[in-house]
This record gives structure tokens, sequence and C-alpha cells, in this order.
């Protein structure tokens, strides 16, 4: 075992260099898919189907397709002619990754905005408000909310399929396991690693996304904001500032449900 451990002491440098470009690749197709995922969720839902008809077929294909292949095909065949583009395996993975998970978020933003009341696309056309006025100031305020826990989820599952971008030469947290994997001949121990290193970038990230939810929810005013939950004091409710007492409000219920005022 100390040996194991000398060789990861050893790696850490690359275990940097993994763990960096595991994040480029998070966050640059993050983002490339927040982008793919407002575009093709938005045109889904639009009347015109020149831009609905498209924007369907576009999140039906690579939604029904293999991120590996996708990947291989970006940086193995581009190259090729008649296309003759050849992307850096950084960028190939990115736009691999933004595209695959942004076709799925798509459908997150689509739904979203349907679950929006009807009522507030009422409100919001009785205010005259123009069809972006609409989506920016009534419609996207609500639905973003609702959106955040999904996009949280597909964030963890964007981790995880960055792990592929090892198959194109790219020295990630992956690549990494396997040349600790190599250096130690120790499967159990490498790959215990990998997960270690796998879970605390996934939970930095997740508490990152509850921490936008919390802001989100709270502009709406559906919930605490994020300094009462980052506080050591308890959030004061309502009732605690009705009482106007420091003894607690007691309410109690009869066996048939009753309560007693």
């Amino acid at each position: 075992m100390s040996d194991n451990l000398q060789q990861l002491v050893d790696l850490l440098p690359q275990l940097g260099e993994g763990i960096l470009v595991t994040l480029q690749l998070t966050l640059g197709g993050a983002v490339l898919g927040l982008l793919v995922a407002f575009t093709l969720g938005l045109g889904s839902r639009a009347r015109t189907r020149w831009a609905r008809v498209p924007s369907r077929v576009v999140v039906e294909f690579f939604r029904g397709t293999s991120l590996v292949v996708q990947i291989f095909w970006l940086y193995y065949v581009l190259p090729l002619p008649p296309f003759y583009v050849e992307l850096d395996p950084l960028a190939c993975g990115i736009l691999a990754l933004g595209l695959n998970y942004g076709a799925y978020a798509a459908e997150v933003v689509r739904g979203s905005v349907n679950s929006v009341a009807k009522g507030q696309w009422e409100a919001a056309i009785a205010l005259d408000l123009g069809q972006v006025h609409r989506l920016r100031r009534v419609i996207m305020p609500q639905a973003w909310p609702l959106m955040i826990p999904m996009f949280t989820n597909l964030l963890i599952q964007l981790i995880k399929g960055s792990a592929l971008a090892a198959y194109i030469s790219l020295h990630d947290l992956n690549f990494f396991t396997e040349e600790l994997r190599e250096r130690t001949g120790e499967t159990v121990f490498s790959y215990a690693v990998g997960l270690v290193c796998y879970f605390v970038v996934a939970y930095l990230l997740t508490l990152a996304m509850n921490a936008v939810e919390v802001r989100a929810k709270n502009r709406l005013g559906a919930g605490p904001s994020l300094r009462e939950v980052l506080r050591l004091a308890p959030v004061q409710t309502t009732a605690d500032v009705g009482a106007g007492a420091s003894t607690p409000v007691a309410v109690t219920t009869s066996k048939g449900g009753d309560r007693d005022d």
C-alpha cells in the first residue's frame, strides 16, 4: 500500500492536469449545451414549421445516436474528404458533449416552459408584451427554477461522459486512472482513486447548482435566500414573527383531526 501511495504522490501533477482537462470538458460542454438547449427547446415550441421541424430533428438525432460514435465521427471523420475540418481534441470533446447533452436539455427547456400556468401566458398577452419580453420577463423567471434540478442531473451525467474523451488522446481524469493502474499494477486501488476524484468534482458542482436553485426560487419568493441558507442561525418563519415572543407556538390536534384554536 505504501508503494501505491508513493506512486500516487509522484503522479499528483498528472492528476491535477487530468482534473483540469475534465473540468474544461465539463464546463465547456455545459455552456455549449445550455446554448443548444435553449435554442432547440424554444425552437421546438415555435409555431412555424421551418423552426420547429429542424429543431425536433436535431434533438432526436443527437439523443438517438451514441455519444462515443459522435466523438469518433467529429475526431476521425471530419478531417476526411469532403469536410477537411480538423478539430483540436479538446474542442472535439466539448463539441460532442455540448451537442449530445444539449439535445437532452432541450427537452427540459421545452417541458419547463410548457409547465408555466396558462394564466401567466394570458396575463403577459393582456399586458401587450411582445414575444421576447413575454419570455424574458414573465415565463422564463418561472420556468428557470423548474429546469435547474434536471440540469443538475444532466451536468453530473456530462461529467461522467467526459471520460470518453480519453479515447481521442485527451489526458483527462480517466486517462490518469489508467496510467496509475499501469504504474502500480493495482486495479482496485487505481480505480478507487478515480472514483473518489470523480465524486468530489461532481459533488462540488452539485453544491454550486443547488446554490443557483436556491437563488432562483428566492427571487420568486418561493424559498429562503442563499444567505439565509448558509448562515448558522435558523431561518425565522412566519409563525415565529407573528408570535412576537420567545415561547414557541404549540398547535395541538385531537384524535379526530380537528385543530384546537
